[in-house]
């Protein structure tokens, strides 16, 4: 899941919503979107449809249309800055995006399409691909610009809601970091089990930046120990990749719970570890017998 790009032309739709719902904080396979919302590669998937897969996750799908430009950006921004991700059946009616942010003048877009996901538009561009021209069946001189979107509007309170911006964006689409996005969604499960979203009633809370800030080293030492094989400098990324994602949704720790948060961290790096650079049997017979102990994981 996460930040993914669509493995076929008509899929675009279930990418499109999955995009949004992970906006407000629900994960989702695309496949079971597609399911929900009877997607076929012959018609792929309509505003009716997703609208039917988005109440099954608790959120209406609006329907909004303007023919005006600026008066569909104005509409537009309204509901992004109210956090509410917006869909665009953009390039002529043909490809689903999700409108995440407008920013300076600029938009974040989530266009599956896209190697990176992660788009930048500025409006006179946006509104190029946003515009559809619809010819009038009686006289097809006459033309009529139309602007249409789909806001997702939860029906609950929303806890944890990304916060998205330009620089946030353009880190992400970093080639370097495209397979930290595809992951985006297991990042913020695991902090989730951990971490509580700030409210204005938050007291007595850590960011996870500070959090990391004490207890970072200490942990990557005592993996680096046990394991035998770790490259710190990956371990310290899958951290800072945590940082990035806890800041994204306003993630925190209460002091109480710093303990446990240092006993979660470091079982999830561990599981990390292991699964990147394999694990040996420990407290238990070794096949075969004759084979050397190491300290605790196969070399790399």
């Amino acid at each position: 899941m996460g930040f993914s790009t669509q493995p076929n032309l008509w899929q675009c739709g279930p990418f499109a919503l999955k995009h949004a719902l992970i906006m407000l904080g629900i994960f989702v396979d695309e496949k079971e979107i597609s399911r929900i919302a009877g997607s076929n590669k012959w018609s792929g998937t309509d505003e009716i449809q997703l609208a039917r897969a988005a109440r099954k996750f608790g959120c209406n799908l609006l329907v909004m249309r303007e023919h005006d430009p600026d008066a569909a950006r104005r509409k537009l921004v309204t509901y992004l800055r109210d956090g509410n991700p917006c869909l665009v059946c953009a390039y002529d009616w043909t490809h689903w995006v999700t409108v995440v942010k407008e920013e300076r003048g600029r938009f974040i877009v989530l266009d599956s399409r896209e190697d990176a996901v992660l788009a930048l538009f500025s409006w006179n561009k946006f509104k190029k691909v946003w515009v559809y021209r619809k010819r009038d069946e009686d006289n097809d001189k006459i033309v009529d610009t139309v602007y249409d979107f789909h806001p997702v509007a939860p029906r609950f309170r929303v806890q944890t809601r990304a916060r998205f911006s330009l620089e946030r964006a353009k880190y992400l689409r970093r080639p370097e970091n495209r397979n930290f996005a595809r992951h985006w969604d297991e990042y913020v499960e695991d902090l989730l089990a951990l971490c509580k979203p700030r409210t204005p009633l938050s007291s007595n809370v850590i960011s996870l930046g500070e959090f990391l800030r004490r207890h970072a080293e200490m942990i990557v030492d005592q993996l680096s120990f046990w394991h035998g094989g770790v490259e710190r400098r990956r371990a310290e990324r899958v951290l800072q990749n945590m940082h990035f994602v806890a800041d994204t949704y306003g993630l925190v720790i209460h002091e109480e719970d710093e303990k446990r948060a240092i006993a979660g961290i470091t079982v999830i790096l561990s599981l990390w570890a292991g699964g990147k650079y394999g694990v040996k049997p420990v407290y238990q017979k070794l096949t075969p017998p004759e084979a050397p102990r190491q300290r605790r994981l196969l070399p790399h």
